[in-house]
């Protein structure tokens, strides 16, 4: 069994990947693919490692259970916020399929351009990571079926709340709790909190 297939199993062992797309989409998106070389060693361990830029990729028990929550659907239009190394959008774009599109924001250069040279590894056609102003948060005046969040923020987000679609999930870390928000088609908010969990900052 290789390091990927080890990890899989493991989380799913866990309890905390259970959807089949998901889980294909952690085999399609090798986390190898996704870490600088000198943590090669460790790419299969269930712990965040350094990418630099004082930034991580996310532990993958973690990212399982943010990815659970957010339930991504064949053809969706989805956000990833702090797209960071790429593999949330690697992992995002392979379950919505090709019918579908992510697009990946990240406010630091150079992590903007390592994710896109991490997408085109994996073999990543339906997503793309661009460069975006530290001081606006999402893409204000777009809509999304889904939004993801990877870094943690101090107060809850609402101006994203205006860019989910009707039925759309956003995934946010809120200090320490991931928060599972859901719009409803008559626009109520409904608000789901998971405590526990820790996060490098959002700036906004």
């Amino acid at each position: 069994m290789n390091g990927n297939e080890h990890l899989i199993r493991h989380l799913i062992a866990s309890g905390v990947l259970h959807t089949s797309n998901i889980i294909n989409s952690f085999r399609k998106c090798d986390r190898i693919l996704f870490v600088p070389e000198e943590f090669y060693p460790y790419a299969y361990e269930d712990r965040p490692l350094p990418i630099g830029s004082a930034q991580t990729i996310s532990q993958p028990y973690t990212v399982a259970i943010m990815l659970e929550l957010l339930s991504p659907q064949i053809g969706n239009r989805v956000l990833d916020i702090g797209s960071g190394s790429g593999w949330t959008t690697a992992l995002l774009s392979s379950a919505i399929g090709s019918s579908g599109v992510v697009e990946g924001i990240e406010i630091v250069p150079s992590l903007v351009e390592y994710g896109n040279k991490n997408l085109a590894k994996a073999d990543i056609h339906n997503a793309s990571i661009t460069l975006t102003d530290p001081t606006s948060l999402g893409k204000p005046g777009e809509l999304y079926d889904r939004i993801l969040v990877s870094a943690s923020a101090d107060d809850m987000p609402t101006a994203l709340f205006d860019q989910l679609k009707p039925d759309g999930i956003l995934v946010v870390p809120v200090r320490n709790s991931i928060w599972c928000i859901t719009k409803k088609r008559d626009g109520r908010i409904i608000y789901d909190e998971f405590p526990g969990f820790r996060f490098v900052p959002l700036i906004v």
